[in-house]
């Protein structure tokens, strides 16, 4: 059990501690079975999705019904959903893995998301045995579909101030609930809404699953979208809709706790799905340029083209190696939990919530990974990037929404500072030994000692240095700031994005290191030379949120003092990040597709 726990890693502890390659998954390690999983959803866009992409946003009546009860009928639904209701009951590496391949469906994977994640699990992970026996193969199935009800018009990123209400009947049987949701995904067409309200002058909200037989729902029309238009997005009004009290759902007051621990899988899974988009529109813009031909050669053979696609490969490649990273992590956490007798549903619940730093992280960098990678798609296909015609238009409109989704970015990066600081806090994490000892290291004579040369060895060398950097600055602040940090946003967003980008570029070293180890140098070149490009690119990243957080906050000899530790940990030695592209971007040219 000791050598476990040695290998074992707590959420957001990889800032102060360093992780072996041997310990994370990588994707390059899903199983055969996996692997047909895979396959099974990539072949049913291929079949269903892709070929009805008009006839989805407009929205064509029964259309998304039929492909959600086709996806259940192959069990894609219920990968994740226990044996005993219905389910595969497959871990939480291989629902990754399902989100990220069904990632690319556009709208549909919208509306697949909304049900087989919000709208699912809230039951299968808080409900009584009564009402997982009821709801979940149903849902799991696709028989029934469902939908989440938690934003309201005043009441977005500041959840727990909804004003929707219930109140007991006189007899004691019934919540009859009021009040106004909006942009309810999969609202036009669910047959099971988890609903979250106040019950009478509560503080907190409840959760209830509504049933939309009970009556007293009503809903405006669909809501025209910039993008996933495809997705049913409806305002949904409950009015004395009458809800039997065995479908409270938990505890009363319960309901915020709910909404944010089911927000915390929506996170990492929004990142998964993210991956899965931008390696279909990466593999477009790919084949794309090698067709267009310009001044007599195919546009892929200009060194501008190929800036574009090897940077865009890297950013996904880094993305993916983060996300299985963190999905293994909550897997092995759930693991020990269970073998420490916590139940089932209990122990999946607070694996994810061990590793909510990492589900923020994901959430932020996968989306805007995305947009990135539409964008520079768009920029590819030139003037038929921004036809209709042609795929990267879809891909951008609906691209834009994932910033917003699952709580907005900026809200996201605030709560990555925020969660760390509140374990420190409860002695969880020991942030301010390692704090301290960085700020000790600033008034010493910099250790030049020998220089290891083995392969990674510098590359570890800079990591450690990120997280110095960072240490130092988020000390820094704490110590500065007291009380008054919460309100300085920008401070805490710069040292998020110091915390973001040294998990990220990590995660893609220890692939690599892994897949040198399974593989060889030779074979895996392309995968090095995207690893230190994506950690050539996090340093000066780094750098330049560093010192927008010191000169913020610091001053006079303090702030001189700090800004030099930022240049000595924000150093890396010289490296040609240019051939490094041409040369990732020659493999990918040359596979005609995203290759990694």
């Amino acid at each position: 059990m000791e050598t476990i726990e040695k290998k074992t890693i707590k959420g957001g502890e990889f800032i102060i501690r360093e992780t072996a390659a041997e310990d994370i998954f990588i994707p390059e390690e899903f199983d055969e079975e996996q692997l047909m999983i895979q396959k099974t959803c990539e072949d049913f866009l291929e079949a269903e999705v892709f070929p009805n992409l008009d006839r989805i946003d407009k929205q064509e009546e029964g259309l998304m019904q039929s492909l959600l009860d086709k996806a259940g009928e192959l069990g894609i639904l219920g990968v994740s959903i226990p044996e005993e209701y219905g389910g595969f009951g497959k871990n939480f590496n291989t629902s990754m893995l399902v989100t990220d391949s069904v990632g690319a469906g556009y709208s549909f994977a919208v509306a697949l998301s909304a049900h087989t994640g919000i709208g699912t699990l809230p039951i299968l992970y808080y409900g009584n045995e009564a009402q997982k026996s009821k709801y979940v193969p149903k849902l799991g199935s696709g028989e029934w579909k469902a939908a989440y009800c938690l934003t309201e018009p005043n009441a977005g990123s500041d959840a727990n101030s909804g004003r929707t209400k219930a109140k007991l009947n006189a007899e004691g049987t019934h919540y009859l609930i009021n009040g106004q949701k909006m942009w309810i995904t999969n609202g036009g067409f669910a047959d099971i809404f988890i609903v979250f309200a106040k019950i009478d002058d509560d503080k907190n909200l409840s959760a209830f699953i509504v049933e939309k037989e009970f009556g007293g729902i009503s809903m405006n029309p669909e809501e025209h979208k910039l993008g996933i238009k495809g997705s049913s997005t409806r305002q949904v009004f409950f009015n004395d809709c009458p809800v039997p009290v065995e479908n409270l759902l938990s505890e009363r007051e319960n309901g915020f706790k709910i909404a944010v621990n089911i927000l915390n899988i929506g996170r990492i899974k929004l990142g998964a799905a993210a991956i899965g988009s931008s390696r279909r529109a990466l593999s477009q813009a790919i084949n794309y340029s090698n067709e267009r031909v310009q001044f007599g050669l195919p546009i892929s053979k200009f060194g501008a083209i190929r800036y574009k696609i090897a940077e865009m490969a890297t950013r996904n490649f880094a993305v993916e190696s983060a996300a299985y990273r963190a999905g293994q992590n909550i897997d092995d956490a759930y693991e020990s939990l269970v073998a420490g007798g916590m139940d089932s549903a209990k122990a999946k619940l607070k694996s994810t919530e061990q590793f909510a730093v990492e589900c923020a992280i994901l959430k932020v960098w996968g989306s805007e990974m995305l947009d990135y990678i539409v964008d520079e798609g768009v920029q590819i296909y030139g003037g038929m990037g921004y036809s209709a015609e042609a795929p990267m238009e879809r891909a951008y409109r609906d691209s834009r929404i994932n910033r917003i989704f699952e709580g907005t970015n900026e809200i996201n990066r605030l709560l990555i500072l925020d969660m760390i600081l509140k374990r420190a806090l409860k002695g969880e994490l020991d942030l301010m030994g390692p704090a301290q000892a960085v700020a000790g290291e600033l008034m010493s004579i910099p250790d030049f000692g020998e220089e290891d040369d083995s392969l990674f060895a510098a590359e570890k060398k800079v990591l450690k240095n990120l997280k110095k950097a960072g240490l130092m600055i988020a000390g820094a602040a704490v110590q500065k700031l007291m009380m008054t940090l919460s309100k300085e946003e920008e401070i805490i967003m710069n040292i998020a994005d110091i915390i973001g980008y040294v998990y990220i570029a990590e995660s893609t070293i220890l692939r690599v290191e892994k897949l040198v180890k399974l593989r060889g140098e030779d074979a895996v070149k392309g995968q090095l030379d995207m690893m230190r490009i994506y950690l050539y690119g996090a340093v000066d990243k780094v750098a330049v949120a560093g010192k927008e957080a010191l000169n913020s906050f610091a001053e006079g000899d303090e702030l001189n003092m700090m800004l030099v530790g930022l240049r000595r940990f924000t150093k890396m030695a010289p490296f040609n990040v240019k051939e490094a592209r041409q040369r990732v971007a020659k493999q990918l040219i040359d596979a005609n597709k995203y290759c990694f």
